[in-house]
């Protein structure tokens, strides 16, 4: 699978850490920085992420900064993104299972490093159920374009 990361200051040595994660499963892995503790605005990290996956170039995309709600916040503002904000693999599967998530936003500084793991492990194999959960996507972007 090809994986697009980014990060800010804040969750720049969690990222440095999950790069090296994913690369130990064979993914393909895009780092698109930050590359030290610099501050950095993150919504420049999250803009390259949305593209990259929206536009074919990424499978899915991680970011990660301080408290992983600024990119949340962020990647959500893009057409086709749909990003979780998870701390535990249970949200993380169900958010792959039910919401098709394709971005995964993390908090530096709150995540153990085993934690980080086993949240993107888990939502790295999780599969989306469709059916009734399609419908309610589906509904979400139709409900965005006609409320603009």
């Amino acid at each position: 699978m090809k994986i697009i990361i980014g990060a800010d200051h804040g969750g720049v040595e969690l990222k440095d850490l999950m790069v090296k994660h994913l690369e130990t499963l064979a993914h393909e892995v895009e780092d698109i920085g930050t590359h030290g503790p610099q501050s950095v605005d993150y919504p420049n990290y999250a803009a390259m992420v949305a593209a990259a996956v929206t536009g074919g170039r990424a499978d899915r995309g991680i970011l990660i900064c301080g408290s992983g709600i600024g990119m949340s916040i962020s990647a959500n503002r893009f057409h086709g993104v749909r990003a979780a904000l998870v701390t535990e693999p249970y949200a993380a599967k169900m958010s792959r299972r039910h919401n098709d998530s394709n971005v995964l936003c993390l908090g530096g500084r709150f995540l153990g490093r085993d934690l980080a793991f086993a949240i993107v492990d888990a939502w790295l194999v999780e599969p989306f159920e469709g059916d009734r959960h399609q419908r309610r996507l589906t509904l979400v972007d139709e409900l965005a374009r006609t409320r603009l």
